[in-house]
């Protein structure tokens, strides 16, 4: 298919902008990234992006999913940054629309990179990163004086698949942790966080944050996976833990102080 555009005539003067889209809802995203779309020849769009957003696009703009389905190599991240490129030098301006922020964890800087390495104007509008904004928009903040003075935001994995080794190094600290795309790999991170004697932190896990869809948990760290299957939270969808003391400013989470406040009393 790229091989196939790329061979055809260039009559336009290509160019990419890359648009975070924010973390679900579409009313998140800026309006910069809105004109970008209203300016668009070309949208590739992700899987995690609300499609009514390319209702911004001109109509006859062309409309194309590059989501990436689990062991579909068609849409792996090479072809993406061909097709990228290709589009652009075949229609004119391509918008290459991201769930989320291109730059955490959003393989932007690859995307831009290859971009510019075929000379092409490129320009980047950033999105709200669902790092920060999801534990926000449920009454977490990520940072509170007296609580929590810092950040941390991990892959729960590496490129290889295997967990990552920062956990552990954040278990220990007194920061706030959001952990992205971890999910699958709950029982080990709350392991990691009880054998640094954290079972009674206050830990969420947010599904389809920001979105009508949306599921929360909210619990400790020893309960969190029990809260999980209650609330029948799953990995259909984006899916981000949340560790640390801000937590407990979460609404759902006084029954517990309470109910602990009350052992501690009673024992």
């Amino acid at each position: 298919m790229a091989v196939e555009i790329a061979s055809k005539k260039q009559y336009v003067d290509p160019r990419i902008t890359i648009v975070g889209a924010g973390p679900g809802d579409p009313d998140l995203i800026s309006i910069k990234g809105v004109n970008a779309l209203k300016a668009a020849n070309v949208i590739l769009y992700d899987a995690l992006v609300d499609e009514r957003l390319l209702d911004y696009a001109p109509p006859e703009s062309i409309k194309v999913y590059v989501g990436n389905p689990s062991g579909d190599e068609n849409f792996s991240q090479d072809v993406v940054n061909q097709l990228m490129v290709d589009y652009a030098l075949n229609f004119g301006h391509v918008v290459r629309l991201k769930g989320g922020d291109l730059f955490v964890f959003g393989r932007g800087y690859e995307e831009l990179s290859f971009a510019e390495s075929y000379s092409i104007e490129t320009d980047i509008v950033p999105g709200i990163s669902s790092a920060i904004s999801v534990p926000g928009l449920q009454g977490i903040p990520v940072t509170h004086g007296g609580l929590s003075d810092s950040l941390w935001i991990l892959s729960g994995t590496d490129e290889s698949g295997k967990l990552s080794g920062e956990l552990k190094d954040a278990a220990r600290s007194r920061a706030t942790v959001v952990v992205l795309l971890g999910f699958d790999r709950l029982q080990e991170i709350v392991a990691i966080y009880q054998e640094a004697g954290k079972g009674r932190l206050p830990a969420a896990i947010i599904q389809n944050g920001s979105m009508v869809n949306e599921k929360v948990a909210i619990g400790l760290v020893n309960t969190i996976v029990e809260v999980a299957e209650e609330q029948q939270i799953d990995n259909t969808g984006p899916v981000l833990l949340v560790f640390g003391f801000a937590v407990e400013l979460h609404r759902r989470f006084q029954p517990i102080r309470q109910f602990f406040e009350l052992r501690e009393y009673e024992d």
